[in-house]
């Protein structure tokens, strides 16, 4: 197997380097690199570094690097897998970090560009790569983590919204979210592995309470999201409602 680059992956590795060298310094190896996480365990330095990681991630998008592997026609750069890996190799060596926005986008792009209308497409997916919106995912619960199955949280359709309640957990950055990616039960007679709906949540909506779970290194990284007669529009639903 030949592991050398293109003659085009080396002129894009110089192209990355180039924008890095412009826009990022060196790290260093010590604690002054801010691209290591919060300088200490208070919520102020967990927002002082969620907000460098979204200017980050801004810079990346006004530059043409947010979403190398996305496809063009939503805003990416259609590049490949390998374009990605040699962007992740070259930043390595930089102080820079989009932390959790990097891993909202995997979450949340390619649900929304494959079962997404246009509408959505077009309101959410811009903000989501500019880390102008900052998003968490609404998945697992007390009694339901990967078995999606056995989920309780119910979604009750209310003419043109949906009522929602129940317990969310372990939803990393939910305190700094935006909007969430929520999975409910919209049909509680359907096979436990069916009967459950796709929405998009505004986590400003009245009755939703983003409750920091404290662990053991002193951090607050996940959190517990509580849903009390949440009004969801229909619109926000991703893909058919109970598919």
């Amino acid at each position: 197997m030949n592991f050398d680059e293109s003659p085009e992956e080396a002129a894009l590795r110089a192209e990355i380097r180039a924008f890095l060298e412009a826009n990022a310094t060196p790290k260093t190896g010590t604690e002054a690199d801010w691209s290591r996480g919060p300088v200490d365990d208070s919520e102020e330095a967990a927002h002082a570094y969620f907000e460098k990681t979204r200017a980050w991630q801004r810079t990346l998008y006004e530059n043409g690097w947010a979403g190398i592997t996305w496809p063009v026609e939503f805003g990416g750069r259609g590049g490949t897998p390998a374009e990605a890996i040699i962007f992740g190799q070259e930043a390595a060596a930089f102080d820079v970090s989009a932390g959790f926005f990097g891993a909202a986008q995997s979450l949340v792009g390619p649900p929304i560009m494959r079962h997404g209308n246009e509408a959505q497409q077009q309101r959410y997916l811009p903000k989501l790569m500019s880390g102008e919106e900052a998003w968490c995912q609404l998945f697992s619960e007390p009694g339901a983590g990967s078995d999606l199955a056995a989920l309780s949280t119910r979604a009750v359709r209310d003419g043109d919204e949906f009522v929602v309640n129940g317990q969310k957990v372990w939803n990393s950055e939910a305190q700094h979210a935006d909007y969430g990616i929520l999975i409910a039960r919209t049909d509680p007679d359907a096979p436990k592995h069916k009967g459950i709906t796709f929405f998009l949540v505004d986590m400003r909506t009245p009755g939703i309470e983003v409750v920091p779970l404290r662990q053991a290194t002193g951090q607050s990284h996940f959190n517990e999201v509580f849903f009390n007669d949440v009004r969801v529009p229909a619109e926000n639903v991703v893909g058919e409602v109970d598919g």
